[in-house]
């Protein structure tokens, strides 16, 4: 595929860098930061340390992007990481990168989000419910099938987007900038409002323990009873699970690189948009954290009703109007970032089938240039899982159901963090193997930029392990059934083509 133009009777370039910023910002912007913040100030006990939480994410994030802005320059190709772990390791595990992408990380992110939007709407409209049942319950064990009536918006704002994206890339785009600009400005309302408006003594940044944990109350055992048992080191794996929300509130930021096929100019419009990209949303989000600080004592912070830090921070500032407007905020941003997810997603298993590696019907494109099929088998799938309910039992009383928000953030972030940390590490991996390799970017600070990234992502993917393996372990075991489909499809296919 030429590094300009994409055949005609396929993919097309037709995003602007402003339009690749936009779907990086976009996709990264959704809920997370407007609620993963309560769990990650239980755990750390200090709002100095959230702080540092936030800013450790926020450099993982930027050093990431530095990496994948190389890889993303030389091949400017439809399924970004796909075709970047193709090159540095093999085919087998670049199927396995765009299988999890699929199964578990991209849809598993739509299905998230996609929860998320219609609990937000919830909140202005009471029908939208997790307990209104449109279909009972059906318990198996801890977890159980439902269709509730949030459950139903969700599938159904999934379909729409996914609709929309049928209708070609302008309108894909149109809709990912309107819903980007416009939650980029609500988000930084609510900075301003939180620290102009919020400002004051009783905050817990003002707190005599900004730093000090135990001053707090805190203990390893109340925050993370299982890291009570590593001693000195309890603290630090504990900082390491806070780290898992904001990591899943600041993920997406790749999902450029899977349009790269549609980008124009990609060898300096793809590094531009991921750099630019990042660059706003990490510092939009340490400075929404700040104005959480600054508004909310320690304990309204972390016991926020739901985790809704933000809406918390509105309803003292506004009162009851003030959780109205977060909630339209937080409906738009999160149908806004779903978006993205959705156009973005279906590129990878575009892309696999174009080399073979999954039902030919998934590579074709329709008269408006994109990858209906893949977008539609991509829809199904995240449906799906807006189905499943966690089931927690307590004696004398009937089962309780959540959703699996959290188990589905737990999936995704130990997968992501595995696929990404091998993404970076191909930028050295290539550096070896193909010297020759045209780049119109060279990583920022190599090689001190991709060593960062893989020694945080290794404390992170460690502490996930340690702290949470029966969610982590399923995510892998999940991810780790591409092998046998693999090696299915390449008796089927008579072995597998070395094209790119």
């Amino acid at each position: 595929m030429s590094r300009e133009s994409a055949p005609a009777q396929g993919l097309v370039r037709e995003l602007t860098l402003l339009d690749a910023t936009m779907l990086v910002v976009g996709s990264m912007i959704g809920s997370g930061i407007f609620i993963v913040s309560a769990e990650s100030a239980r755990l750390v006990g200090a709002p100095g340390w959230l702080l540092m939480v936030w800013v450790l994410a926020g450099i993982m994030t930027i050093t990431g992007a530095l990496c994948f802005a190389e890889l993303a320059a030389s091949m400017p190709r439809a399924g970004g990481p796909f075709v970047f772990l193709s090159e540095a390791y093999g085919k087998p595990v670049g199927f396995l990168y765009g299988w999890s992408q699929f199964l578990i990380v991209q849809s598993g992110t739509i299905a998230a989000v996609a929860v998320a939007f219609a609990n937000f709407t919830g909140i202005l409209i009471p029908q939208i419910s997790g307990s209104s049942y449109l279909v009972e319950p059906i318990v198996f064990g801890s977890y159980a099938l439902s269709l509730s009536t949030q459950q139903a918006l969700a599938i159904a704002s999934i379909i729409l987007l996914t609709a929309l994206n049928t209708y070609g890339l302008h309108v894909g785009k149109w809709i990912q900038n309107s819903f980007t600009f416009t939650k980029a400005a609500a988000l930084l309302g609510l900075v301003l409002v939180g620290l102009i408006f919020g400002w004051n003594p009783g905050g817990a940044l003002f707190s005599s323990a900004t730093w000090e944990s135990s001053l707090n109350g805190w203990s390893v055992q109340a925050a993370q009873p299982a890291a009570a048992a590593f001693g000195s080191l309890a603290f630090l794996i504990v900082f390491a699970k806070a780290m898992t929300g904001p990591l899943f509130s600041q993920s997406a930021w790749d999902n450029v690189t899977f349009t790269g096929a549609e980008v124009k100019d990609p060898g300096r419009n793809l590094p531009r948009a991921l750099v630019i990209g990042c660059l706003i949303v990490v510092g939009l989000y340490l400075l929404a954290n700040l104005s959480y600080v600054v508004t909310l004592s320690l304990p309204a912070l972390q016991n926020a009703a739901n985790g809704r830090v933000a809406a918390a921070v509105m309803e003292q500032v506004f009162g009851t109007p003030g959780v109205v407007l977060i909630a339209i905020a937080l409906m738009i941003s999160t149908f806004g970032c779903n978006n993205g997810l959705i156009m973005s997603g279906s590129r990878v298993s575009y892309a696999m089938a174009k080399d073979g590696y999954l039902f030919a019907g998934l590579a074709r494109t329709n008269a408006h240039h994109v990858p209906a099929a893949a977008l539609i088998a991509q829809c199904i799938w995240a449906s799906l899982l807006v189905l499943p309910r966690t089931v927690t039992y307590a004696e004398g009383k009937p089962p309780s159901f959540g959703n699996v928000y959290t188990q589905l953030l737990e999936y995704i972030v130990s997968v992501d963090l595995i696929s990404a940390a091998l993404s970076v590490a191909a930028v050295v991996v290539l550096r070896y193997r193909k010297p020759l390799l045209e780049r119109p970017y060279r990583t920022l600070g190599y090689p001190f930029t991709p060593l960062i990234f893989l020694l945080l992502s290794a404390m992170v993917t460690c502490t996930l392990v340690i702290l949470a393996p029966g969610t982590a372990g399923i995510g892998y075991l999940l991810a780790l059934t591409g092998i046998p489909v693999f090696l299915i499809w390449r008796r089927r296919s008579g072995g597998y083509s070395e094209k790119q």
